[in-house]
């Protein structure tokens, strides 16, 4: 009699919990059915003009631009983008070109992403995955491994930093063939 007991209280519970899944499972089915809307503006064939003080400083080209107006408002270029950086004089000093970019409004900055190229006027190539433009700082940086390449020098870094322009960066763990002047020394 005991295990008819038992036994018909497992069903009692199991049946119960078959019951309450059931439930559970149309309320996560109803939700899951239900579309969030993000409102998102998109561009196609855009150049975006970056000044400062009446001077224009950089041009950015993408063919598609998507602007999604959150609480953390953003921009994305999921079909790549290009941006010139120019002198005063209006002439190019340097160009970047990604796969992939995202600019946060209100953070400030500008991610880069897959395959990461920047050229100098002077000859530089920066090579990377990662990019990111930190507006506030006026610096770019990548924590990814990052190769650059001179006229006379290859070198491989794990992370890097540059000013705006790439006149002058850092770069961390470097390996590779570097050129050292007699009046450097060691």
């Amino acid at each position: 009699m005991r295990t008819q007991f038992v036994s018909i209280s497992a069903l009692c519970g199991l049946l119960f919990f078959l019951l309450a899944c059931e439930n559970n499972l149309k309320e996560v089915e109803r939700v899951a059915a239900q579309r969030i809307t993000i409102p998102v503006d998109k561009s196609t064939g855009v150049e975006l003009i970056y000044s400062e003080a009446a001077t224009v400083k950089a041009k950015l080209l993408t063919s598609e631009l998507l602007y999604y107006n959150t609480n953390k408002p953003y921009y994305e270029m999921k079909k790549g983008l290009t941006i010139i950086f120019l002198n005063p004089q209006q002439q190019e000093t340097s160009r970047v070109v990604a796969d992939y970019g995202m600019r946060k409004e209100l953070e400030k900055t500008m991610e880069l992403r897959q395959n990461v190229v920047v050229t100098t006027q002077d000859g530089k190539t920066f090579k990377s995955e990662e990019l990111i433009w930190d507006e506030n700082a006026r610096r770019f940086y990548s924590t990814k491994m990052v190769a650059i390449q001179t006229a006379t020098q290859l070198i491989y870094g794990t992370r890097f930093w540059s000013n705006e322009d790439f006149s002058y960066y850092e770069i961390d763990q470097s390996t590779g063939n570097f050129e050292v002047g007699q009046q450097q020394g060691f």
